[in-house]
């Protein structure tokens, strides 16, 4: 009965490890090879990629007040919106032109069924908006990688049309990253060709609006003309009709209902310029363009940050003047250096000071191994997390840290236990009632009496 008592329980693996230590040696080595290739390919990120069941509706009506918005655009989508399953809020704001709805769903709902659920509401809700909307309501989602990983910014004494220049050569380059999913210009202006036209001009030669719209758009257009073969090869023949500068507009002939020639420039001034400036960016008193540069979801913000950083570098030398500043700002790399450099500090740092402490406690090679389940945990759950669809992100690093105190303790347990067996002291709890006893007899001669026998 003994010993069946004392009989102690065995774990195949931890058995198995007991009798062939050389191949546990060899995985040790093989799990911190692929564990340090893994951590090093893992796409590191600032924030995990978040999926929110949010969709936009936004719509725009020119020449409408807010109130007219709210009255004819944003109330009839908003009332079969509201009949939806699964909407948890909808909001909603009407300013001059524009309006936008934002349909907040319940958790758990796939972001492509709540954007067709959407669609379906505003298609019913079709029949009650204006006939004369330039174009149906724009309904997307929402989606938390649109945020700009950086901005970048280009200064200097230079008007903003050769700033956009710079910008646009930047935004090239940029986009050419695979990391990369496109570039905002914000502050530039845009080319417009204004036509201004006289009303008395156009009154005294017959002439409506429509016919100007009619006549420069039938003349600003490239038609092919087919093909001709000419010893034994084929050419492609087209009429290049788009303009190049505001005088070939001038010469555009008018249909007159009096029958007389007119001429654009007979009753409009042709001038070019731009479009009304909608986004700017300001920068030390200085005319700015702002490029915001927005990540591909799942990829290496750290390496995306370093390859654009290498790319204006170069550019500041070979394409860009001297006088030229380009700054960077919002760069969201730095946070997660910042962190990851806590994690493999702490990591490390957590390695050397289990082992100083343990050693005067638990000798030099226990203490060594208790360290070493520190980096070798780390290893194994980088090599796990890249089939999890995991990135090394702010979350998951603070979990990393969190959890090294967890793993020490197990580890010191699992050592002591480990010697406990080894030197066949008995249970943990009859251990320490013995010794309990040992102590309390020794302070006092008949305190066994009433502590009972030593077991």
């Amino acid at each position: 009965m003994k010993e069946k008592q004392h009989k102690l329980k065995e774990f195949f693996a931890t058995s198995w490890s007991i009798d062939n230590k050389v191949s546990i040696y060899v995985l040790t080595i093989i799990i911190t090879t692929l564990g340090l290739l893994s951590y090093f390919s893992i796409p590191k990120e600032q924030f995990p990629e978040i999926v929110i069941p949010t969709i936009l509706v936004n719509t725009v009506y020119p020449g409408t007040s807010p109130e007219d918005m709210e009255n004819l655009v944003t109330r009839p989508i908003e009332k079969q919106c509201k009949s939806l399953a699964d909407v948890k809020k909808i909001t909603s704001n009407s300013i001059q032109d524009f309006s936008t709805i934002v349909v907040e769903f319940k958790p758990g709902i796939e972001v492509s069924e709540a954007k067709q659920r959407v669609r379906d509401a505003v298609d019913k809700a079709k029949t009650n908006l204006p006939n004369n909307l330039p174009k149906d309501p724009d309904i997307k989602e929402f989606d938390i990688s649109e945020i700009p990983i950086m901005n970048i910014n280009l200064a200097g004494d230079y008007d903003l049309q050769r700033l956009k220049k710079y910008a646009e050569d930047a935004q090239d380059k940029i986009e050419s990253l695979k990391e990369i999913t496109r570039v905002d210009i914000v502050g530039a202006l845009e080319r417009e060709i204004q036509i201004d036209v006289d009303m008395y001009k156009m009154q005294a030669a017959s002439v409506s609006f429509r016919d100007i719209e009619s006549a420069v758009a039938a003349e600003n257009v490239t038609v092919s003309a087919g093909t001709i073969t000419s010893f034994g090869t084929k050419y492609t023949i087209r009429l290049a009709g788009q303009f190049k500068s505001p005088d070939q507009i001038k010469t555009i002939l008018l249909k007159s209902a009096s029958g007389a020639i007119v001429y654009i420039q007979d009753v409009a001034d042709v001038r070019d310029s731009f479009k009304e400036q909608e986004s700017f960016a300001r920068l030390d008193g200085k005319n700015v363009i702002t490029l915001n540069v927005i990540k591909k979801s799942g990829e290496n913000l750290i390496d995306a940050s370093d390859r654009i950083k290498e790319i204006m570098a170069v550019m500041q030398k070979t394409s860009y003047p001297p006088d030229l500043n380009v700054n960077i700002t919002g760069d969201q790399s730095r946070f997660t250096k910042s962190t990851l450099e806590e994690l493999n500090n702490t990591i490390i740092i957590g390695f050397i000071m289990v082992v100083v402490v343990l050693m005067f406690f638990m000798g030099f090679n226990n203490a060594f191994f208790v360290a070493l389940s520190v980096p070798l945990s780390m290893f194994v759950a980088y090599l796990i997390m890249p089939s999890l669809g995991f990135t090394m992100n702010m979350i998951v690093m603070f979990g990393f840290i969190f959890a090294l105190g967890i793993i020490v303790d197990d580890a010191i347990v699992v050592i002591e236990n480990t010697h406990r067996l080894h030197r066949g002291q008995p249970p943990p709890e009859k251990f320490f009632y013995r010794s309990f006893q040992e102590r309390l007899q020794r302070l006092h001669p008949f305190s066994h009496w009433l502590s009972g026998p030593v077991l």
